[in-house]
């Protein structure tokens, strides 16, 4: 599962991916607690407009849902079934994105009760993870909302220890097919669909204060010892 991340703001986008973004866009500042339901940068090529970076809220509601609070429980795809999955089978086919990440949080359960780790790659500071969108067209008096979900797939060696499920990041040579709407080789589609090297990745302890989603600063991705783990907890 990948439930928290760090979004990356626009001008760090601009450096690794050398695309021109919105100036005036609502992402100047990176998020260091992106959490479900938040809007949060969703990069995409849109058919009739082309390449662009987007709001969407995080929790994938299909367009035939009949309540949208469904979108909390879709914020994860999993690779091996996202094919043919109702809620994912139609985005898998024409509408892939990728969610820009400077890393992301995982909880490692110990006896003492669960730590989160915050996980990043070595020598890129932010990168693309494999995602998918749609249109729900809203219902009575509930306005219509573009959403997104992230594809995972099995840990690696460095994330097992932490937990079985990672998000599928995509190298940067394979952005291009991925977003390509035209795209339909099911094969090409299904091979991106894999675990990132684990000697490219590395992680650390943070503290619990990533715990709670009002918690939005650069000291939730800092290193903490062991054993000041249990400060901070839910603060």
């Amino acid at each position: 599962m990948c439930g928290r991340y760090v979004a990356p703001d626009i001008a760090a986008m601009e450096r690794s991916w050398h695309f021109g973004g919105p100036r005036d866009g609502p992402f100047q500042r990176p998020v260091f607690n992106a959490s479900p339901t938040q809007r949060l940068p969703v990069f995409r090529i849109d058919p009739e407009r082309g390449p662009e970076l987007v709001p969407l809220q995080w929790g994938l509601i299909p367009p035939w849902a009949k309540d949208p609070a469904i979108g909390p429980k879709m914020i994860n795809a999993r690779g091996e079934t996202v094919a043919e999955k109702p809620a994912f089978r139609t985005a898998y086919k024409r509408r892939r994105c990728l969610v820009p990440m400077q890393g992301f949080y995982e909880w490692e359960k110990t006896a003492s009760g669960k730590i989160p780790h915050y996980i990043q790659l070595m020598n890129s500071k932010v990168f693309g993870v494999a995602g998918l969108y749609e249109y729900w067209p809203g219902l009575g008096a509930v306005e219509p909302i573009e959403t997104f979900t992230i594809i995972t797939t099995f840990a690696n060696e460095l994330m097992t220890k932490l937990y079985d499920r990672m998000p599928v990041i995509l190298a940067e040579n394979d952005h291009a097919a991925w977003l390509d709407p035209k795209n339909e080789n099911r094969d090409e589609l299904r091979g991106l669909l894999k675990p990132y090297p684990a000697d490219e990745m590395a992680e650390h302890p943070v503290s619990k204060r990533v715990n709670s989603p009002k918690n939005n600063d650069e000291d939730l991705i800092r290193r903490v010892e062991s054993n000041t783990m249990k400060d901070g907890a839910g603060s």
